[in-house]
């Protein structure tokens, strides 16, 4: 067995796969007399790094459940001129998360709530943080299944668990009184932890929403007082994207 074939057997050993895939090109690299020792070293240990950043972002982000990638270059703010653009890539600096703030972008169906929720998701995925991503009633049903099966308090904490929770589809519908106390349950769990939500209705209008005054008062003081809130106006993009639909480049969406 050669010197490099024993090498190879080491790196597979250890699991250092990132150095396993790139050592025939540092080998060639170090044999042209580009690289010395310690840079033929330094080079190696830095394809493992990338490697396992590039694992752990895939974990995060597949463990996030978007429902589509996302990023804010995709966006056609240009579309919609009434977006608060600045507010927007001021949160894409993810100041909000280490604050433990909340954000609230509410607007009409289709102008791209989702898609700047999930775009702000997959940048904090790509900068170390925790996320999931849920339709609110999701949520809600996921905490009801466990109240029918006992582990109610094992499923609050997985939701508390991560560093964003984004709550898709908020305040659609007037909440039962059981789904109101398990809102009440997340929001204060999650305490310092931020929370990303998505609604057609602006904070303002949420109140009705709950049966119980005392409650929806609760839960909004703790959710609505300490968040950013981005009124998304504009016209939706859904009409442009039906099958053989086709727009001028100026206005097709992104």
């Amino acid at each position: 067995m050669t010197r490099t074939h024993q090498l190879e057997a080491s790196l597979r050993s250890l699991r250092l796969s990132g150095m396993l895939d790139t050592l025939d090109a540092r080998l060639s690299q170090a044999r042209a007399g580009e690289l010395g020792h310690l840079e033929f070293l330094s080079m190696l240990c830095e394809d493992e790094i990338a490697r396992r950043d590039t694992a752990a972002l895939d974990r995060r982000v597949k463990a996030a459940h978007f429902e589509t990638t996302a990023n804010l270059a995709d966006y056609d703010f240009g579309f919609n001129p009434k977006v608060p653009v600045a507010a927007i890539r001021d949160l894409a600096t993810l100041r909000f998360v280490d604050a433990g703030e909340s954000v609230i972008l509410h607007g009409p169906v289709g102008v791209g709530k989702t898609m700047i929720a999930q775009a702000l998701g997959h940048a904090a995925c790509r900068r170390g943080y925790t996320v999931a991503f849920t339709k609110t009633s999701r949520l809600l049903a996921d905490l009801a299944g466990g109240h029918a099966d006992r582990t109610w308090s094992t499923r609050l904490r997985r939701w508390a668990r991560p560093d964003i929770v984004i709550l898709d589809d908020f305040a659609m519908r007037d909440f039962t009184a059981p789904q109101a106390d398990d809102l009440y349950e997340i929001v204060t769990e999650r305490a310092g932890r931020s929370l990303i939500i998505t609604a057609n209705r602006a904070a303002s209008d949420w109140y009705s929403l709950f049966p119980n005054p005392v409650v929806a008062e609760s839960i909004l003081d703790r959710l609505v007082n300490g968040a950013h809130h981005l009124a998304m106006e504009g016209r939706s993009y859904r009409p442009n994207t039906r099958p053989g639909r086709q727009q001028p480049a100026a206005e097709a969406p992104r």
